[in-house]
């Protein structure tokens, strides 16, 4: 089992990899939707490969070459960030210093991380995996990427990266790194030209805020649940399979369950028995958080496919405690489902004018849980090492916010295929949620 592996770690000593090619040396301004508070920060993923067939491929070369050839079109990740003036906006100081690059190798196979033929979060020794190199964490004034490849003694290798997320979501970091993936397979240039353009998901002129927003409210933060003071946080990582959303699916009316997605349904769920387990107080306020890409809702005018910037919101679903412990499933998803297709075009754009009305505040966490599909990572596909085994955020939680799960995709060795979801809770509230998964699946094997 990977809860209790240990292995050793060496590390060549961190080195700045900058552009093939000269770059352009400017000042480039972020979006009003990019530096938000809640986005300064870094936010880790982790990516695990197998052994390519060709002994004679060094990952670690072939993705310093190509992270170099990557840096040359996308160059103001090798810049640094700056204040970039009145109410607190940020800019990128194109500087081509180059983002932070460590070599490293483990005496542990890809294997032994597997737990019950699966590779899940947490992984043991991640801060290994993902060294955080002195001072490499600061918003301003640090590289905004860390990248370490680790190689493994099956041959195998894991790679992750760091990145300021003020810089890109999901998506825009999903270009990037098919953008090194592109050069690491002979390509001499990107199939998809990234674009900076990041005026277009600025505030108008003038201002107006035309939604609620109430992912923003100023709430006082205080205790969201009975355990929290004397109860460690615990990280665990769930399979949801075709039995698995089978079973949830039967909690719902079929007409529901028809017009819900995977997500949608899978999220519903979680939040109601995340709930249940934490044992709030009954009147308190719940906020499920659902992600939503904004994408394919930007007309006037659309995004271009190379567009690398932020582009999503942070909608919210709110209920008294009571109401979602009390209520069948059925409420919570129609909650969800309201939440998420709040984000419109119009509603970009009020996110936008109120980030600069309210000098760029962060969401509200207090009593909430944060959901994100980065499925989109299991397609890094670096020819011939292929895709990777596990492509995601390394850990449940991020930073200082332990609500928060990012929905990863997984196939498990017999070749089962689902969603995992790493959750993190006081270890009380981790019993309770895993004896609710199990009184759902009481007829299924569950991880």
């Amino acid at each position: 089992m990977s809860g209790s592996l240990t292995f050793k770690v060496h590390r060549q000593k961190p080195e700045l990899v900058s552009p093939a090619k000269p770059t352009p040396r400017e000042l480039k301004l972020l979006s009003d939707i990019d530096d938000q508070q809640g986005l300064r920060f870094h936010i880790p993923t982790i990516f695990f490969y197998r052994h390519s067939p060709n002994p004679y491929s060094d990952p670690v070369a072939v993705i310093r070459r190509s992270l170099a050839e990557t840096l040359v079109y996308y160059y103001p990740f090798a810049g640094r960030l700056r204040d970039g003036g009145p109410n607190r906006k940020l800019a990128v100081d194109c500087t081509g210093e180059g983002v932070l690059f460590i070599e490293a190798d483990a005496d542990v196979t890809l294997v032994e991380f597997e737990e019950k033929d699966v590779l899940k979060p947490p992984f043991p020794c991640f801060e290994e995996l993902l060294f955080d190199v002195n001072g490499s964490s600061e918003v301003l004034n640090a590289p905004l990427m860390l990248m370490q490849v680790t190689r493994l003694k099956c041959g195998g290798f894991i790679f992750a990266v760091r990145i300021n997320h003020v810089m890109s979501d999901a998506a825009g970091l999903s270009l990037f790194l098919k953008t090194v993936c592109d050069f690491a397979r002979g390509y001499h240039a990107p199939k998809v030209a990234p674009v900076w353009e990041r005026h277009l998901l600025n505030a108008r002129v003038p201002l107006r805020v035309s939604h609620a927003h109430r992912e923003y409210d100023e709430i006082p933060v205080v205790g969201t649940d009975n355990d929290s003071k004397e109860d460690n946080l615990v990280s665990r990582s769930f399979f949801f399979g075709h039995k698995e959303m089978s079973a949830i699916r039967r909690l719902l009316p079929p007409n529901l369950v028809n017009r819900s997605t995977v997500m949608e349904t899978l999220t519903s769920f979680i939040w109601r028995y995340r709930t249940v387990a934490i044992q709030p107080d009954p009147n308190k306020e719940m906020r499920l958080i659902f992600i939503v890409s904004a994408r394919s809702k930007l007309t006037t005018p659309p995004l271009s496919p190379g567009y690398y910037g932020n582009a999503f919101a942070f909608p919210v679903a709110i209920a008294t405690a009571r109401e979602l412990t009390k209520k069948p499933l059925e409420f919570a998803l129609r909650l969800a489902k309201e939440a998420k297709y709040s984000v419109t075009e119009e509603y970009m754009r009020s996110l936008a004018d109120l980030m600069v009305t309210k000098g760029r505040p962060s969401f509200s966490s207090d009593g909430a849980y944060l959901v994100s599909d980065v499925r989109i990572f299991a397609n890094i596909d670096f020819g011939i090492w292929g895709k990777p085994v596990y492509g995601g955020i390394g850990t449940a939680g991020v930073v200082d916010f332990p609500g928060a799960s990012c929905y990863v995709s997984a196939e498990k060795r017999n070749g089962e295929r689902g969603i995992i979801v790493p959750v993190c809770l006081p270890e009380k509230a981790m019993q309770r949620f895993v004896k609710e998964l199990e009184g759902v699946f009481s007829n299924f094997h569950i991880l």
